[in-house]
Formats: C-alpha cells, structure tokens, sequence
C-alpha cells in the first residue's frame, strides 16, 4: 500500500509538471524552446526535492523556480529587457546569509534592483533564528526557500555576492563578483545572529549606494 502511494505521488506531481511545462512554454514563447522549458521545470523539482521535507506543495514551488529560471535564461539572451541591476547573492546553503542579504535588498532597494539567491549546497528552509531576526524588521520571508545554484542566473546577474561558498560559482566576463567574509548564522543565537544582520544591511546599504550611482 505504502509502495502504490508512493508511485500514485509521483505520477501526480509528473502530471502538474507537464502542465506547468506547459504554461511556462506559453509563456516564453520566441524566447526558449519547449524541450528546455520542460528540462528546466523537472530538473528544478528534482533540486528542490533533494532537500525537501515536506513534498505538499513542491511542484508550485518548482515551477515558481523554473520560472525565475526561465525569466534569467531569456535576459541573459537579450529577449527580456532588465531595467535595473540584477543582483545574485550566492551561500551554501541558502538558508542563511543569502536569503538575508536578498530580503535586506528588497527591503531597502525596491524596485530599483532586482534580486535573487541561491546555495551551493541549499537546505532545508530558512533558518527560525533568521526569520525571527528579519521579522524584527518588519521583513517577512516566509514564502521564501532556499534554491539551488544554476547557471542560468549567474549569467543574468550583473553582481554576484559571494559568502562563503568558494569556488562553486561560475565566472563570467563583464559581471562584478564580491566575497563577503560573513559568519554563518547556523547554530547561533538571536544576539549574534541581530549583529551578522546589521553587518549584511550595512553592506547592502553600501552595494545598493554603488549600483545606483553606476546606473545613474
């Protein structure tokens, strides 16, 4: 019975992926090809459900994913225009200072830079103490979760922030890369992790200062 579930799961979720395949091709039509955009939806889930622990609602969040993927694939081939700076803020796991740095841009940016991050090695979700630390701000990130590095949004982004994750991102011509020495908020308690906050806005704050003067 429990094996019968498990493939009835799975042919489920097979089904909601041809469909959102299907959409996300309607929808990049002239920009990416149906085969990539059916590769790019079912080689997400399979990221996102390595570290997965609650499967419910992961093939929306693969195709949320996908489309965020597809989205970076056309800028990066010039069929999407990008009116601001993209920035991409690259950490292990995605569960920590990245999503921080993500949600502090957003915060203090705007619209005025698009932004995105992703983990090496990315978790499980973000971390309570982050979220806590954030929430204090008035910033809500619960419908955010870590994501896997890929290429395609390496090569859509005009800055990428590393933090700590050494050599795992791509280098490509013409991009701005910085590596932010940061301690990783794993295991600490709400003090430091206020104070690794403050530091990462203090950065973001100076980088934001930066991007926009480039583009002024």
């Amino acid at each position: 019975m429990t094996w019968q579930k498990g493939q009835d799961a799975l042919l489920s979720a097979d089904s909601v992926l041809h469909r959102a395949a299907e959409r996300l091709t309607a929808q990049f039509t002239g920009m990416v090809g149906a085969e990539t955009v059916e590769r790019v939806v079912f080689e997400s889930y399979t990221a996102l459900a390595r570290t997965a622990t609650v499967t419910t609602h992961l093939p929306s969040l693969a195709e949320k994913f996908s489309r965020d993927r597809l989205t970076a694939l056309a800028q990066s081939r010039g069929f999407i225009p990008k009116p601001v700076p993209e920035v991409l803020y690259v950490c292990v796991q995605n569960s920590g200072r990245s999503q921080m740095a993500a949600a502090l841009t957003r915060h203090l940016a705007g619209d005025r830079v698009h932004v995105r991050s992703a983990g090496s090695q990315p978790g499980q979700g973000i971390l309570p103490v982050v979220v806590e630390a954030l929430a204090e701000l008035g910033i809500d990130v619960n419908e955010e979760f870590p994501k896997p590095l890929t290429d395609d949004v390496v090569r859509a982004a005009d800055a990428v922030i590393t933090m700590g994750c050494g050599d795992a991102c791509p280098i490509y011509p013409g991009k701005r890369y910085l590596d932010w020495d940061l301690t990783d908020p794993a295991d600490l308690d709400i003090v430091a992790v206020r104070e690794i906050r403050d530091d990462v806005q203090a950065r973001v704050q100076q980088l934001l200062s930066e991007l926009t003067t480039a583009t002024a």
